[in-house]
C-alpha cells in the first residue's frame, strides 16, 4: 500500500489540470458510500485574510477491514506550487519503502504511511478522528496568499464514505464582510458590467441603422443580428449580476438561471448568424440550399448540448463523478460547432470563384469573394482565440490575474462583432454590390490569378 500515496497524488495532478478556478459559491453536496480515494471540491485564490469553512454531517465509513483508521480520512488544502513537490515526495517515499509480506489472516491493518494526508507539502485541515458523532464545523484561516485546491482524501483501503459536506471559501474584507470571489476574479463583475454598457450602445447604434437611416436596405439577417446583440447584452448583464451576488452572499440568487439561459440563446444565435452570413442569406440570395439547412440543423442542437454541458459543469464541480465526462462532451461539441460553421463560408467562396468565370461580372464577384475570404479568416481567428488562446492565458496567468482571460475574451468578442456588423451592415451601395464597369477586365484577370487559393 506504500504506492497508494503516489497514485493518489498523480490523480490530484490530473484533477488540478482539469479544474479551473471558479467563483466559490457556498456549496453543499452529499456522498453515499463513495469509494473514491480523492475528491477535488474546488480551487480558490486566497489573500492574506482568506479562510475555509467546512461543515460535515452524517459522516460514516464502512470497510471490509476490521476497522478503518479515521486518521487516514480527511480534508486538506494543496497549493498549486506544491503539487509537483508532493507528487515527487510521495514517489520517493514509495520507492524507498520495502515491500512487506501480507498477513494471510487479514487481521492486521495495512500499512498506510504513504497517505497524502501525511505529506509535508499539503495542509491537512482535519481528519475523521477529530469529529464528534460524525459531525464537524470549523473555519481554517489561510495566512499564506496563493491558489489552493480543497480535497477530500480517503487512504483507508476498501472503505466507503458517506457524508454531507458544506464548504465556504472566502477572503475577509477590511470591514469584516466576506468576499466569495477568488482574488483573481475580483474585477469580473465590473468587466461584465462594462461590456453590457458597450453592447447597449452598440445595439442602439445598430437599431438606428436598421430601423431608421438604412431601413429600406435592411434585410432579415440584419434583424437577426439585432437579436444577437440583445442576447449578448442580456448575457453580460446576467453574468455581472451573477458574479456580484456570489461575491457578496456566496449564492447567485437565481441569476445563474438567467446566465445559462442567455448563454444558450447567445450561442445559438451567434452560430446561426455566422452560418447565414457565410451563405449570403437574405442579402445575396433569399433562400438556403439543402446542405446549408443541414448545417443549421446540426449546429443548433450541438449548441444546445454544449450549453447544457456548460451548465452541468458550472453547477456541480469536480467532486461530481460525471464532471470529467461532461467536460469532454463540452470540448468535443464545441470543436464540432466551430468546424461546422466554416463550411458555408467555404461553399460561398467556391461558388463565387466559379461564377466569376462565367457571368461577365468578375469585378463584382471578386469583391464578394474578397469579402468572404476576410470573413472566413476573422471567424477562424475569433474561434481559435476564444477556444484556445483564452484557455492558455487562463492556465499560465498568475492566480491574481485570472480576470485577464475574461477581459481578453470580451474584447475579442466585441472586436469580432464590430467587424462582422460593419462589414455586413445595411447599405444601398456597399463594397460588394457597386463597382464600375471599367473594372471588369482587370477583375477578370485577378480572378484567374486567384486559382491557386485553395482551402
Amino acid at each position: 500500500m506504500a504506492t497508494a500515496g503516489a497514485r493518489l497524488l498523480l490523480l490530484l495532478a490530473v484533477a488540478v489540470a482539469l479544474a479551473s478556478p471558479a467563483a466559490a459559491e457556498i456549496r453543499s453536496e452529499s456522498f453515499h458510500e463513495d469509494p473514491r480515494h480523492t475528491i477535488l471540491f474546488e480551487k480558490f485564490g486566497f489573500s492574506k485574510t482568506g479562510a475555509v469553512r467546512i461543515i460535515l454531517s452524517g459522516a460514516a465509513v464502512s470497510s471490509s477491514f476490521a476497522r478503518a483508521d479515521p486518521k487516514q480520512i480527511g480534508f486538506f488544502l494543496l497549493a498549486d506550487e506544491s503539487l509537483l513537490e508532493a507528487v515527487a515526495e510521495s514517489r520517493d517515499r514509495a520507492e524507498k519503502k520495502p515491500k512487506e509480506p501480507e498477513d494471510p489472516s487479514g487481521a492486521d491493518e495495512p500499512d498506510l504511511s504513504g497517505c497524502v494526508l501525511s505529506s509535508p507539502y499539503v495542509k491537512t485541515l482535519f481528519t475523521f478522528h477529530d469529529m464528534e458523532g460524525g459531525h464537524y464545523n470549523k473555519s481554517f484561516p489561510v495566512t499564506h496568499p496563493d491558489e489552493y485546491s480543497l480535497y477530500f482524501a480517503n487512504c483507508a483501503p476498501q472503505s466507503l464514505v458517506s457524508m454531507t459536506v458544506r464548504t465556504e471559501m472566502y477572503n475577509a474584507n477590511r470591514d469584516g464582510s466576506k468576499d466569495y470571489l477568488p482574488v483573481g476574479q475580483a474585477p469580473v463583475p465590473a468587466i461584465y458590467g462594462f461590456a453590457a454598457f458597450c453592447y447597449a450602445a452598440f445595439l442602439a447604434a445598430w437599431l438606428y441603422l436598421t430601423l431608421s437611416r438604412d431601413r429600406v436596405s435592411a434585410n432579415q439577417i440584419h434583424h437577426l443580428m439585432s437579436a444577437l446583440l440583445v442576447a449578448r447584452l442580456l448575457y453580460c448583464l446576467s453574468a455581472a449580476e451573477d458574479q456580484h451576488y456570489i461575491r457578496v452572499t456566496g449564492t447567485p440568487h437565481g441569476w445563474d438561471v438567467a446566465f445559462y439561459l442567455f448563454q444558450l440563446v447567445k450561442g445559438v444565435i451567434l452560430f446561426a448568424v455566422i452560418v447565414l452570413v457565410g451563405t449570403g442569406w437574405s442579402f445575396l440570395r433569399p433562400f438556403l440550399q439543402d446542405r446549408e439547412k443541414k448545417v443549421l440543423m446540426v449546429v443548433i442542437p450541438l449548441q444546445v448540448i454544449a450549453n447544457i454541458a456548460a451548465a452541468v459543469i458550472g453547477e456541480t464541480g469536480p467532486f461530481w463523478q460525471g464532471w470529467v465526462t461532461w467536460n469532454q462532451i463540452l470540448m468535443l461539441v464545441d470543436v464540432a460547432c466551430c468546424c461546422a460553421v466554416l463550411f458555408p463560408v467555404v461553399w460561398s467562396m467556391r461558388a463565387l470563384r466559379e461564377t466569376s468565370k462565367t457571368d461577365g461580372k468578375a469585378a463584382r464577384n471578386l469583391s464578394k469573394l474578397t469579402l468572404f475570404r476576410q470573413f472566413y479568416t476573422v471567424v477562424i481567428g475569433y474561434l481559435y482565440f476564444t477556444r484556445i488562446a483564452v484557455y492558455m492565458l487562463s492556465s499560465i496567468a498568475s492566480y491574481q490575474y485570472r480576470w485577464v482571460s475574461i477581459l481578453s475574451e470580451e474584447v475579442a468578442a466585441m472586436a469580432f462583432y464590430v467587424f462582422m456588423f460593419y462589414t455586413f451592415r445595411p447599405a444601398e451601395r456597399s463594397n460588394y454590390f457597386s463597382l464600375h464597369d471599367d473594372d471588369e477586365e482587370e477583375a477578370a484577370e485577378m480572378v484567374l490569378r486567384e486559382e491557386e487559393f485553395e482551402l
